[in-house]
């Protein structure tokens, strides 16, 4: 099994890389090199100047991420057990959820400044919203018959949240944490870009002002490596996580 879902990100690397030599050889301009010469640029440079910029990436996205699961998954957890709680606070969440974050950057720039808070404020609410909706509607979805064995025994709430309502919300919660994830990744692109030297969107915007091809390259395809990396950490937990649900 793991080595079958190792061929096939080795294939699809493969695919992808191939399809961009492609067209590097038919375009033949400095702009769009080949990807061959992107990878050795990219192990020769990476030690000493792209792994702080990736650093701090990562650090951003898992700060945002810890704090949107400690903020989201509670809440969650109340409005879809406690119906009174989810008429009060459903509002809430509708009203402020279709806001796009990235137009409140400006905002937490003069709140909070422009450095690491603002950021990580950014990713904490791309992805704490969708927490909470997906922890929320997983336990409403829960049949109340599920309930009553529990109830009739005596359980307390601390019982049946870890009998019915974490198994219950658990895959939900990651595919939310799933598709939230690539799109913290773009704003966290473009929020790197003001105030800071460090990030790999700082790196990508500056080696593209310098016209530095080969570094704008490598930078994104560290960029798509942080993502690789991401999910497949998200597809780990889920493993070991919901084991239950596989069949």
């Amino acid at each position: 099994m793991k080595r079958s879902i190792f061929l096939s990100y080795l294939a699809g690397a493969l695919a992808i890389f191939l399809v961009w030599w492609g067209i590097s050889a038919v375009v033949a301009l400095p702009m769009i090199p080949s990807p061959w010469v992107v990878a050795a640029k990219l192990v020769n440079i990476f030690a000493k100047s792209i792994a702080i910029h990736a650093a701090y990436s990562l650090w951003r996205i898992a700060a945002g991420l810890v704090l949107a699961v400690v903020v989201g998954f509670p809440l969650g957890m109340v409005m879809g057990y406690f119906p009174k709680a989810d008429r009060y606070l459903a509002p809430l969440v509708y009203l402020t959820y279709p806001v796009p974050k990235i137009a409140l950057l400006p905002i937490f720039m003069l709140l909070a400044g422009v450095g690491e808070t603002s950021k990580i404020i950014m990713i904490f609410l791309i992805i704490v919203f969708q927490v909470v909706i997906a922890v929320r509607d997983g336990i409403r979805a829960i049949p109340k018959e599920t309930y009553f064995p529990l109830y009739s025994l005596g359980a307390s709430f601390v019982q049946v949240f870890a009998e019915v309502l974490w198994p219950a919300s658990l895959p939900k919660f990651i595919t939310a944490v799933r598709v939230a994830m690539a799109t913290a990744i773009s704003v966290l692109f473009f929020t790197e870009t003001f105030g800071t030297q460090y990030g790999m969107g700082y790196f990508i915007m500056d080696a593209w002002l310098r016209v530095n091809y080969l570094d704008m390259y490598a930078g994104i395809v560290c960029l798509s490596f942080i993502g690789l990396l991401l999910f497949g950490v998200i597809d780990l937990v889920e493993h070991f996580a919901c084991r239950w649900q596989k069949r």
